[in-house]
C-alpha cells in the first residue's frame, strides 16, 4: 500500500500540473496526520483562499447536491439524520464531519460506512500533490482530502458539517444547494467574536443567493436575517416556517413550508431536542426534493437509524452510563435539560468531567451543576489540557456542590467513579469531544465480555 500511495500521489501530480517532487514519502495513516498537522504555522486560520486555489487544481467542484450544516451546537446530529434518511431513499452518501472521537476515519463516511486507511491515503496524497507552495491548515488538508473522496466515489449527495463558524470555514468554498444553521449560541469567541449577532453573521456565511437556508434556532440573530435578507436567500426558521410537535404515545408531527408529516418515529439519538435537529433535516431535505426526493418511509426509518456517538449516549447496563461531548454553556443547557426529564430514580449523578483550557468551564458548570452530586475530575490528555487546579476553581466558582475527587487521568477518574457507584446511580462523562474519547476505550473494555 505504502508503494501504492506514493504511485496515486505522483499520478495525481502530473494531472494538476504539479512536480512530484513535493509528494512526501509515502506512509500510514497515522503518519500522513502527524505530518498534516506540521504543515502550517497556525492550527486555524480562517480565509478561504488557499484552500480555494488548491480546490481548484484538483478539479473538486461537486456535480451532485450539497446540504451544508453548520451551527453552534445540533450540526453533527442534523447530519447524521440527513445521512441515515438519504442513504434509507437509495441514494449514495458522502458525510464529512469533524471533529472525530476514537479514528480519524470516522470524519469521511461514503454511504453510512468509515472511509478506510488506503482512501485517506490516497487522497492526502492527491491533495498534497496539488497544494505545491500553498500551506493547508490540519482542518482545510482534511476537508480537501474528503471532497476528492466524494468525487472519486461518485457520491449521489454530499453532507458537509461546518468546522467552526461558516464564512470563512473551509467547507464554505463550496456553495451549498441548501444551507443549514442548527443553532446560534456563544462558543469559539476568539475567532467568532463575544455576541450572538456577530457569530451569527459567521454562520450565515454558507447562505447562498436565492437558495434555501434552514434555520433551526427559533430565535436567529438580526444579523443571520439580515444576510440571508441582503443576499436574497430563501431562509426557514424554527417556529415560523417549520415546527415539531410531540403527540404523545412515541411519536411526532412535523409542520413544513411544503407539507405536513404525521406520526413520525421519535428519532434514535436519544434527548428530546433531538425533535428540533430532526425537523431541521426533514426541512432541509423538502427543500432539495425536486433533485432528491426521498419517501415518507425512507424518513421514519432514517430517524429510527440515525446515530451519532457522544450525543447523550446511553451505554447498556447498570449503572446507567451516559456519554455527552457538551462543551459550551448552551450543550450544557441542554444536557440539563436531558437529565432533568431521564431522572435516576432519587438516586446519585456522578459527573466525570473535564474541558479544554480555552473553554467557558464555569458557564458550563453553572448550566448542569444542579444535576450532578458528586463531580470526579482530570486533566485531558493534549496542549490545550485544563489543569486539576483550574478545574476545581471553576467548580467552586460556579458553587458546585462537593465532594469533587481529583484524578491525573480521565480514565483514572472513570475507574473510580464506576467503584463508587451503585447499580441505581448515573454516570455522565462530558465536557469535550477529548473527555468522551478519552474514557470511551475504558467503558468499552469494562463490557467486553
Amino acid at each position: 500500500m505504502r508503494r501504492e500511495a506514493a504511485g496515486i500521489g505522483s499520478h495525481v501530480a502530473q494531472d494538476v500540473g504539479v512536480s512530484a517532487a513535493c509528494v512526501p514519502p509515502a506512509r500510514e495513516l497515522e503518519g500522513w496526520l502527524r505530518w498534516i498537522a506540521e504543515q502550517h504555522p497556525v492550527s486555524i486560520e480562517l480565509t478561504l483562499d488557499r484552500v480555494r486555489h488548491v480546490a481548484d487544481r484538483l478539479h473538486i467542484a461537486p456535480s451532485v447536491p450539497v446540504i451544508t450544516v453548520g451551527g453552534t451546537n445540533g450540526k453533527g446530529s442534523t447530519c447524521a439524520m440527513l445521512e441515515a434518511m438519504l442513504d434509507r431513499a437509495g441514494y449514495r452518501t458522502g458525510l464529512y464531519t469533524s471533529p472525530h472521537l476514537l479514528r480519524y476515519n470516522e470524519r469521511v463516511r461514503i454511504s453510512r460506512r468509515e472511509a478506510d486507511d488506503d482512501a485517506l491515503c490516497r487522497a492526502f496524497a492527491a491533495v498534497e500533490a496539488a497544494r505545491g507552495e500553498v500551506s493547508l491548515t490540519y482542518f482545510e488538508f482534511g476537508t480537501l482530502a474528503a471532497l476528492w473522496l466524494m468525487r472519486e466515489a461518485s457520491v449521489d449527495v454530499m453532507i458537509l458539517e461546518v468546522g467552526m463558524g461558516g464564512r470563512l470555514d473551509a467547507v464554505n468554498i463550496v456553495d451549498a444547494d441548501c444551507a443549514v444553521v442548527a443553532s446560534v449560541d456563544l462558543d469559539h469567541m476568539e475567532f467568532l467574536g463575544d455576541t450572538r449577532d456577530r457569530i451569527g453573521f459567521e454562520k450565515a456565511g454558507i447562505f447562498r443567493a436565492s437558495r434555501p437556508a434552514v434555520c433551526g434556532d427559533p430565535d436567529p440573530p438580526p444579523s443571520l436575517v439580515e444576510h440571508a435578507r441582503a443576499i436574497g436567500a430563501r431562509l426557514l426558521v424554527a417556529g415560523v416556517d417549520f415546527s415539531a410537535l410531540d403527540e404523545g404515545g412515541g411519536q411526532w408531527r412535523y409542520r413544513g413550508p411544503g407539507r405536513s408529516r404525521y406520526g413520525l418515529p421519535f428519532p434514535a439519538l436519544r434527548g428530546d431536542y433531538q425533535l428540533g435537529n430532526a425537523a431541521v433535516a426533514i426541512t432541509a431535505l423538502d427543500t432539495v426534493s425536486d433533485r432528491l426526493p426521498v419517501s415518507a418511509e425512507a424518513v421514519r426509518t432514517g430517524l429510527l437509524t440515525a446515530e451519532i456517538p457522544g450525543r447523550f449516549q446511553v451505554v447498556p447496563g447498570r449503572p446507567t452510563v451516559i456519554l455527552d461531548v457538551a462543551h459550551n454553556p448552551h450543550a450544557a443547557r441542554v444536557l440539563a435539560r436531558s437529565l432533568s426529564r431521564m431522572p435516576p430514580d432519587g438516586a446519585r449523578t456522578i459527573a466525570v468531567f473535564s474541558m479544554l483550557g480555552d473553554k467557558d468551564i464555569e458557564g458550563v458548570v453553572r448550566e448542569v451543576k444542579a444535576c450532578i452530586d458528586a463531580w470526579y475530575v482530570a486533566p485531558t490528555d493534549g496542549a490545550r489540557s485544563t489543569p486539576v487546579s483550574r478545574l476545581r476553581e471553576a467548580l467552586t466558582r460556579a458553587s458546585a456542590l462537593d465532594p469533587t475527587h481529583e484524578f491525573d487521568t480521565l480514565p483514572a477518574a472513570w475507574r473510580a467513579a464506576r467503584e463508587a457507584a451503585r447499580d441505581n446511580d448515573r454516570i455522565v462523562v462530558f465536557g469535550s469531544f477529548h473527555t468522551v474519547a478519552e474514557v470511551l476505550p475504558a467503558i468499552r473494555s469494562a463490557l467486553a465480555p
